[in-house]
């Protein structure tokens, strides 16, 4: 396999075929560096030497009456994880005050356990929230909310919302392996219901939870069909009292570095971003996800884990030449 002749034709093609996606991720560890520059070299092309900073507020947490096999906040698993009601408008508006200027993030995403934000009052509190993000910041605004109609959804927009994040969490045909409580087409049907109302969506999924290789790829092609703006990677970080913790077993640096590379093979103009579980699974390598295509990543704390100090990664992008899009 000619890993640059293959990156010209992701290029050209906007993507590649599934056939040659497969042997980019079965790619042996000793060729990996080979397919990494090729990676990097799509990423310029498209991305420049760009590299976008988002943050997250885990705005509500805990008692998640979904089942999915990797979530701290599911009810159904018993871990160690905090359980809160939804945070005050003002709150969460602090919180993207801070990621703004002591992180360098430009998107700032409000996040809330649960399939879906129903109560009314929720619904304003995070209406208020991103009128003053978008009034009192320079930030994009996104949520991460579960299961949302268009009607929610253009009330949001009303209010400044920009851009919704859903995963689709894992390929379609694995989906029930990994959550039974919810169908893997009510995740498209609030994907496409984004779309309609006119707004961006940011779609990937979370990795080694036991798919396959294949079943990576199969992902892959699903989120290009619904061409988001953004494809958030997640890799696994288990935590105690989850199934996919009980189940787990480790995935190498170099396997997580082919993912990315994949992705960007696949969705070569998209932003793509190893974002949770990454200080987990690459350890020493991070630096090395971003020539393997990723543009994006995320700065401060998770959901419920903590990330690395925001002054490190800022210093990891400046010192391999990259800067941070404003």
């Amino acid at each position: 396999m000619d890993c640059l002749q293959l990156a010209e034709e992701s290029i050209k093609n906007n993507g590649i075929p599934k056939e040659s996606a497969l042997a980019i991720i079965n790619t042996s560890d000793r060729d990996t560096f080979e397919l990494l520059a090729a990676a990097n070299k799509i990423r310029q092309h498209f991305k420049g030497n760009k590299i976008k900073l988002c943050a997250i507020v885990n705005a509500k947490s805990g008692k998640c009456s979904e089942n999915c096999s990797f979530c701290a906040q599911s009810a159904h698993h018993k871990t160690n994880v905090e359980s809160y009601p939804l945070m005050e408008a003002e709150e969460i508006v602090k919180n993207a005050k801070a990621a703004e200027k002591n992180m360098g993030a430009t998107c700032f995403s409000i996040v809330t356990s649960g399939k879906a934000v129903n109560k009314t009052e929720d619904k304003q509190k995070i209406g208020e929230a991103l009128a003053k993000i978008s009034s009192e910041t320079n930030m994009n605004r996104c949520v991460s909310t579960g299961t949302l109609d268009k009607e929610t959804i253009l009330e949001l927009k009303k209010r400044g919302l920009k851009r919704l994040h859903h995963n689709l969490e894992t390929a379609e045909s694995y989906f029930d392996k990994v959550c039974t409580t919810h169908t893997y087409q009510e995740r498209i049907d609030t994907l496409k219901a984004a779309k309609e109302a006119g707004i961006e969506i940011c779609c990937g999924g979370i990795f080694n939870l036991g798919e396959s290789l294949e079943q990576r790829i199969e992902l892959a092609y699903a989120i290009k069909e619904l061409d988001p703006v953004s494809v958030p990677i997640n890799i696994l970080n288990p935590i105690e009292g989850t199934p996919a913790h009980k189940n787990y077993k480790p995935i190498s640096p170099l396997e997580v570095l082919r993912l990315i590379a994949a992705y960007r093979f696949i969705l070569p103009d998209k932003d793509i971003g190893l974002f949770g579980g990454r200080e987990f699974a690459l350890r020493e390598l991070q630096p090395l996800m971003f020539i393997a295509g990723a543009n994006v990543t995320l700065v401060g704390n998770y959901l419920t884990t903590k990330g690395q100090e925001a002054q490190k990664d800022l210093r990891m992008i400046k010192d391999l030449g990259l800067e941070i899009a404003n």
